[in-house]
């Protein structure tokens, strides 16, 4: 090999070890910068905060007690048999609410009333109303007190019955400026299923609307009700009544439950009369539901004012879907705490009567929410109100309790884990303050012939801050 063609085969040798070194040394730094941190820049974005302006506080009352069949010319029409007596205001010294009378539809002459209180310096004005009547006729008989409620999208209806005796009536009102869309599902022996006429029922704005329960209920003793809304959100309640052997033996207006729990109270549940041994028929019921699961319950019964159930609490098997009654009569005179819980979300209330003759009145008691923050409520005219307050906290509460006109303003100590009672003014507005901590309270009557309760939902809430990104 001459000195020419070995000095070339050196050069080429040289340049190929050089590239692949070079090669080599692009990828490691190639991998290094993958692998290590780069450079980064970050932004916070431009936020604003804001508070929505309040709204309207709007409430609506059912109405007065109805009647079917007393207009000869239209038999299938409702009149009212009692008109109501409403309390209605405002805490704090805030104008009194605008009153607007709900026009009646299809069979219904005449609708309930609503109340709205308009913001005040920036701020949201809470408002409280409940109404009472008495009816005294040979068709239906008794006293009716319920507590007018915010209208809500979703609620169920823990009350009625289509057995013989009963004319029982679903009310629907609509205080809002547009029509509502309601589907009513009823759950039955069946499970739950939405009627032919619970469907697609339009309930203009400004409007209440009847529907008897035997025209989606039919054969059914112990329905539950989910009403669902669309467009604007509905108040809705139940109109009981009960005739054994021609004479009118109770009425009732019973209000929603918004939501299912997995601890459900009852509070001021009041029994007037000893139990009857042998009664052919119970004076006590508990109805239960739970929508979506399988699950067991377990009833607790307290006295107001005691810690200790005064019977062994009962576990009761439930079906997903399917109403169950507890027959809970038998308990003494006295007022009383009942108490569900499951591992399933239910939702419950109690019937109870003082009996099945002429003169006597029976009541649904249904649950009462959390009360954390000051709310105001009313009383009705009738018997003396008696606000049955529970503490399921592990400290004592000290409840402060003043009406709006200053007439009354009191503190009641309830003791962890247990409740307490005290009596009030009828006719009045109060202001229930927890103090920082948490109660679930009612308001009962009972007199000659008069029975009655309905529970105090917290006020509306403050509207929170937002943050708005531009």
């Amino acid at each position: 090999m001459s000195d020419r063609r070995g000095f070339r085969w050196a050069t080429t040798g040289a340049r190929l070890v050089g590239g692949t070194v070079a090669a080599a040394g692009f990828v490691v730094l190639v991998v290094t910068a993958v692998a290590a941190p780069w450079p980064s820049t970050a932004r916070e974005p431009v936020s604003v905060q804001a508070t929505p302006a309040p709204a309207d506080t709007v409430v609506s009352c059912t109405g007065g007690l109805l009647a079917l069949g007393r207009d000869a010319r239209d038999p299938a029409r409702l009149t009212v048999a009692a008109a109501p007596s409403i309390t209605v205001g405002t805490p704090n010294g805030a104008a009194a609410p605008l009153e607007t009378a709900l026009a009646g539809s299809g069979a219904l002459s005449s609708g309930g009333t609503a109340y709205t209180a308009p913001p005040e310096n920036g701020a949201r004005v809470d408002v409280a109303a409940a109404g009472s009547a008495v009816a005294t006729d040979d068709d239906l008989r008794g006293f009716a007190a319920s507590a007018c409620r915010q209208p809500l999208m979703e609620s169920w209806l823990v009350a009625g019955s289509t057995a013989t005796g009963s004319a029982d009536i679903v009310l629907l009102s609509n205080p809002g400026q547009v029509p509502a869309s309601v589907e009513l599902t009823v759950y039955g022996q069946s499970g739950p299923s939405v009627p032919p006429g619970g469907s697609d029922l339009v309930v203009p704005a400004a409007t209440q609307i009847a529907v008897p329960l035997a025209g989606i209920a039919l054969g059914e003793t112990a329905p539950v009700i989910r009403v669902t809304a669309t467009g604007a959100p509905v108040q809705a309640a139940v109109q009981s009544s009960l005739t054994r052997t021609l004479a009118p033996v109770g009425v009732d207006q019973a209000g929603p439950s918004a939501a299912a729990s997995t601890d459900v109270v009852i509070p001021g549940v009041d029994v007037t009369v000893a139990p009857v041994s042998g009664a052919a028929e119970p004076t006590t019921l508990l109805r239960v539901l739970s929508p979506t699961a399988d699950t067991t319950a377990t009833v607790t019964v307290t006295r107001v004012g005691g810690a200790e159930p005064v019977t062994q609490p009962a576990s009761v098997a439930i079906a997903a879907g399917v109403p169950t009654q507890v027959d809970l009569t038998g308990l003494s005179v006295g007022r009383y705490v009942v108490r569900v819980t499951a591992e399933a979300p239910l939702v419950a209330a109690l019937w109870h009567t003082t009996g099945m003759t002429e003169g006597s009145d029976f009541a649904w008691y249904t649950p009462a929410p959390a009360v954390t923050a000051p709310s105001v409520f009313a009383t009705v005219a009738g018997p003396a109100p008696v606000l049955s307050l529970v503490n399921p906290g592990a400290a004592d509460a000290a409840v402060r309790i003043v009406a709006a006109d200053g007439s009354d303003d009191q503190t009641v100590t309830v003791a962890a884990g247990s409740s307490a009672s005290t009596t009030l003014d009828a006719r009045t507005v109060y202001t229930i303050d927890p103090s920082g901590g948490t109660v679930e309270a009612a308001l009962s009557m009972s007199g000659d012939g008069a029975l009655a309760g309905y529970p105090v939902w917290p006020s509306a809430a403050a509207v929170p801050t937002i943050t708005v990104y531009p």
